[in-house]
């Protein structure tokens, strides 16, 4: 598989991805009141966050240069998966389909399986835990020689960010609902290994990365994700302080 074929995969998939999201906003709007626009928009730039890192020049440069790719990790393991969880696909996606449909992808997410990965511990791990395994070990240095690696990698890393950030703040239903004391105690455990990732990435460079990239790499994780956790512990807290008023969690709900 050519990178030019892999380019063309990855550009399809983001096209397809908007183009029925926007299909279901005009499904939705037919029987409901009309879809935010807003969340339309957190949508397209979630594609197009996830897409730049995956096509065009970061993605060529991130191939040689470790702080070029950790430009793309951010987009694709932090901003996209926030902004698509803030556009509330699977609310749209309900309120898009027949209530057959509905009830049948109701009762998927219903299941132990999604209850089992949408744990937020279990989102920590594969999140996290994903990252400290592909940068302490040579699985790094892999996945610029095999390309199935590489594209499992990175499908990884965004479902795995997409699956943590969902854990943590409820936008869309949800019926395994966790505490938000339990949210707060792992969101802090998840954030912490994070930056202790980062500051090591600084010390001790991947196999086959360069110290200063190591060092830009690992600055750009530290204050990167920084700015991105704030927004995400921003919701959170947000929620938690607006949770106690029960007439009022729908409408926060609808407003972020």
């Amino acid at each position: 598989m050519t990178s030019n074929l892999i380019n063309l995969f990855f550009v399809a998939i983001g096209v397809l991805a908007i183009f029925v999201y926007l299909l279901a906003v005009r499904s939705s709007n037919q029987h409901y009141k009309k879809w935010p626009s807003y969340r339309s928009l957190y949508w397209v730039m979630g594609v197009f966050s996830a897409e730049a890192a995956l096509v065009g020049p970061i993605a060529t440069q991130a191939h040689h240069n470790f702080a070029v790719h950790m430009v793309g990790h951010l987009l694709l393991g932090m901003l996209a998966p926030l902004l698509l969880v803030l556009s509330a696909p699977v609310t749209l996606i309900l309120r898009s389909l027949s209530i057959s449909k509905g009830r049948r992808l109701s009762k998927m997410l219903k299941s132990r399986f999604v209850k089992f990965v949408g744990d937020p511990f279990v989102a920590s791990v594969l999140n996290i835990g994903g990252l400290w395994l592909l940068y302490t070990t040579e699985l790094y240095s892999a996945m610029h020689h095999h390309v199935f690696l590489h594209l499992l990698i990175h499908f990884h890393v965004f479902l795995a960010g997409y699956l943590f950030t969902a854990s943590m703040i409820y936008i869309d239903p949800i019926s395994h609902r966790r505490s938000y004391l339990y949210r707060g105690i792992v969101l802090v455990i998840a954030l912490s290994g994070h930056g202790i990732l980062s500051k090591y990435i600084y010390g001790t460079p991947p196999v086959g990365v360069p110290s200063i990239q190591a060092e830009q790499g690992g600055m750009l994780m530290y204050y990167g994700g920084d700015a991105i956790d704030l927004v995400l512990i921003f919701i959170y807290w947000l929620q938690w302080y607006k949770g106690n008023r029960p007439r009022e969690s729908q409408d926060l709900r609808e407003s972020i």
